[in-house]
């Protein structure tokens, strides 16, 4: 079985001096001017209803539409809605929760944070006894339905993606960007997803990196391939099935459906670094609307040798955590791509150093819209490849006027802003520790 490089997510070019690069030129497509009336915003943090603790990466979409968004750390969202005449609810998902669907007319507009509850859902016992226990089988028939759970025709879709590194506890480097995508379907041989930047920026604390500069390829491209109900060759095919265990660990539910808990791992046997985790699959439709999943990294040197690409003379780098998050969006039967966040942590040991230094890269992605209208591919010019640095890139797509009028997961204030903010937190939440 081979193993997928692409879902390595985080092959890192390590440079012990620093080079200046000039990020490459090139027009950035123009979004059509809205014809449509000024949009509305609606702010909000969603909470659980019992502790009122904010609920991390919980799905806020329009009903009747095809927006959407996350929430951020913080359990808070802002979401825009152009076409108010014909929108009426908002729909709040998080798994293990019971949906809510809130009507516009019971929310604020513009500054004021609408605070919006979620109650657990605990599933009935008699759930999970209609249906077939041996978890084999039921990734069998989810491998089997692929074809028939996800959309079969291109969609083009716009999503926000955003690239952390820190040293350490510290932000060195944030980007952030709206791109544009290119969403092949799901059952041809011709599967390839294209992405290309809208529009985007970045900021950088470089003195606090030393002579170290971590740098991260693929971007938006390396997160788009977590995929896995597309990019199946590691864990969802018949093949792939030989080389783990599974196991049925419970049921939960997710948007009011009952869902199977399939933890995985691979087999004792295998000597290479696969992944293990947790895939969510709707007892009904045999759907995987969520996953959750890393690497093995038992065999640290061999994961380490999937992750980095290059690295000077007398430096060790070894992977610490490498964990995968997606989910999906479900419209009229259909499952769509909504989701995805990477996380890969790495321990840098210099020879004849006392002290070790330690890096995370995170890079995540979240639809906002959608269209199944006019798709077309993008010119192999204009979309980001494998092994484009997303940082070096951004630069040439800035835009200072753009950020605040865009259906995106808005940013509150500047990147370099940003940065001392979530710096300080990370020193507040170490002092509370």
């Amino acid at each position: 079985m081979k193993t997928i490089k692409n879902l390595s997510l985080a092959s890192l070019l390590i440079l012990s001096v620093f080079a200046a690069q000039a990020a490459s030129a090139g027009n950035a497509p123009e979004r059509k001017k809205a014809e449509q009336q000024e949009p509305l915003t609606f702010r909000g943090k969603v909470v659980d209803a019992e502790s009122g603790m904010p609920l991390v990466f919980a799905s806020v979409a329009v009903k009747e539409s095809n927006v959407a968004t996350v929430t951020n750390i913080d359990g808070e969202f802002t979401i825009k809605i152009a076409d108010a005449q014909s929108v009426r609810n908002l729909e709040v998902t998080f798994l293990g929760y019971k949906t809510r669907i809130v009507p516009l007319t019971d929310l604020r507009e513009n500054g004021y944070k609408n605070v919006i509850s979620l109650n657990s859902a605990p599933i009935p016992i008699k759930e999970i006894i209609v249906r077939p226990i041996d978890p084999d089988n039921i990734v069998r028939s989810a491998i089997a339905r692929i074809g028939k759970n996800y959309v079969n025709e291109p969609n083009q879709m716009t999503g926000f993606y955003r690239e952390t590194i820190r040293k350490n506890r510290t932000y060195v480097s944030i980007g952030e960007a709206v791109v544009q995508i290119f969403k092949a379907p799901y059952n041809t041989d011709l599967r390839f997803d294209g992405a290309r930047i809208y529009k985007g920026r970045k900021g950088e604390d470089v003195q606090k990196v030393d002579t170290v500069l971590f740098k991260l390829q693929g971007g938006p491209v390396s997160v788009l391939d977590l995929d896995i109900a597309k990019n199946t060759e590691s864990v969802l095919t018949l093949d792939a099935m030989k080389y783990y265990d599974y196991a049925l660990t419970g049921v939960i539910e997710i948007n009011d459906k009952p869902h199977y808990i399939i933890q995985f791992k691979q087999k004792p046997s295998v000597d290479m670094p696969l992944f293990m985790g947790t895939l969510y699959i709707e007892t009904d439709s045999y759907a995987i609307t969520e996953a959750e999943f890393g690497y093995n990294l038992a065999d640290k040197a061999a994961v380490s040798s999937i992750f980095i690409k290059k690295k000077p003379l007398g430096m060790e780098v070894t992977p610490e955590i490498a964990t995968y998050r997606t989910k999906y969006r479900e419209q009229d039967g259909k499952w769509y791509f909504a989701y995805s966040r990477a996380e890969v942590k790495f321990k840098v040991n210099w020879k004849r150093r006392l002290f070790n230094t330690y890096y995370t890269t995170m890079s995540e992605l979240a639809i906002t819209d959608r269209t199944n209208q006019e798709v077309i591919k993008f010119a192999g010019k204009e979309k980001i490849r494998p092994s484009d640095v997303f940082s070096d890139k951004v630069s040439a797509f800035g835009d200072k006027e753009f950020w605040g009028d865009y259906n995106v997961i808005e940013p509150d204030q500047s990147i370099e802003a940003a940065i001392r903010r979530l710096s300080r937190k990370l020193k507040l939440t170490e002092m509370k520790d």
